[in-house]
């Protein structure tokens, strides 16, 4: 169905599936990375490919300006105006901050995604946590009073988390299995002796990944169903709890299956339930909130020094916000057991750079 919608190509694809004997041993199961950081440039992350089919619908609609939103260092924002900067479209981000009024009299830091949305000439509006809450009503103003003023605009949710969105990661999913079957999967775990391990190539018992907004998650796991990468699929939770994202994933799957009426239905499972009775050819999905750590944005002193440990033994740089805690969690069910030791991992890699290069003060004392 994705080859029937409007969709621009954004995404530097196809995003490597790499191995690491040392991330094996820290998370304590065979893990592949798919390199979802690789997606582009500054723009690159999980969200281009959101954005492939998000912004071609915005195109065809002949819209001027593109409005989104999300915290002050979103990814999504900063893919979203780099993006629209390429096309040659406007775009206005509604940024969450504490404090609006001050964030509009202070010099706003230009560090991170911030910087790159100035960069890209992105006109951002701060509005405070209990607006956030009202967001898409204040999304919807704004594009009526452009709309008021002759200027077409076009809303894209937070996280680009709708149906059209999720069908990035159905398509994500189809490329995987592409790779995999054309033996493009780094399927050696090469330690610096040079020993590997698993010489075949992998077939996906879980496939894992931060969960922000869950349009990522019902992508994943409804495309990871239909084409056969994955047994099941686990969504860490960043934010929030279980309940909120098993309500928004479910909306949005239901979206995404008007889109593409032959995607299978989402049977939400327990972690750790292994064989637990589903829905013939529905897609398993477990939304695991443990990891999430103190708050949106904000790890505990065991998440950092293991982000740390991860980046210093095998040279891949995970972020404190989502990927960080994400793969954190594939380690601790691992410990748990409610995800199997020999288990086949395949950890999509978000991307995150940016807002990472914002927390340095916040990493000091775990890097030491």
């Amino acid at each position: 169905m994705s080859d029937r919608r409007p969709r621009l190509h954004l995404v530097h694809g196809p995003t490597p599936l790499v191995r690491r004997q040392a991330l094996d041993e820290i998370v304590g199961a065979n893990v592949w990375v798919k390199r979802d950081d690789m997606t582009g440039g500054p723009e690159a992350g999980n969200k281009l490919r959101k954005l492939e089919f998000l912004l071609a619908d915005a195109v065809e609609k002949r819209a001027m300006t593109v409005i989104t939103c999300g915290g002050l260092q979103s990814n999504h924002a900063r893919a979203t105006a780099l993006a629209c900067a390429q096309l040659g479209l406007r775009s206005i981000l509604f940024l969450r901050v504490p404090d609006p009024a001050a964030a509009r009299k202070s010099s706003l830091d230009l560090v991170g995604n911030v910087l790159l949305d100035r960069l890209a000439g992105a006109e951002i509006r701060f509005i405070s946590p209990d607006e956030y809450r009202e967001r898409n009503a204040i999304m919807e103003k704004a594009r009526a009073e452009l709309a008021l003023n002759g200027e077409a605009a076009y809303i894209v949710p937070e996280g680009g988390s709708n149906g059209i969105g999720a069908l990035g990661y159905v398509e994500a999913m189809r490329e995987t299995k592409q790779q995999v079957d054309l033996g493009l999967a780094d399927a050696t775990a090469t330690s610096h002796t040079g020993r590997g391990r698993s010489p075949e190539a992998p077939r996906f018992d879980v496939v894992a990944h931060a969960c922000g907004s869950g349009g990522t998650a019902a992508g994943v796991a409804l495309g990871a169903a239909y084409h056969g990468v994955a047994r099941e699929a686990w969504a860490f939770a960043v934010c929030d709890d279980s309940a909120y994202f098993t309500k928004i994933i479910a909306r949005i799957t239901i979206e995404l299956r008007g889109l593409d009426p032959s995607l299978p239905e989402v049977a939400f499972v327990e972690p750790g339930s292994g064989d637990a009775v589903a829905p013939d050819g529905a897609a398993r999905l477990v939304v695991d909130d443990r990891a999430k750590g103190p708050a949106y944005a904000s790890m505990s002193d065991e998440q950092k020094q293991f982000l740390v440990r991860v980046a210093r033994a095998t040279g891949l740089v995970f972020d404190p916000v989502y990927t960080g805690k994400a793969l954190f969690g594939v380690a601790r069910a691992v410990a748990r057991g409610d995800i199997r030791r020999d288990a086949n991992v395949l950890f999509l890699h978000t991307g995150g750079l940016p807002g990472l290069l914002a927390q340095g003060e916040e990493l000091r004392r775990a890097i030491g």
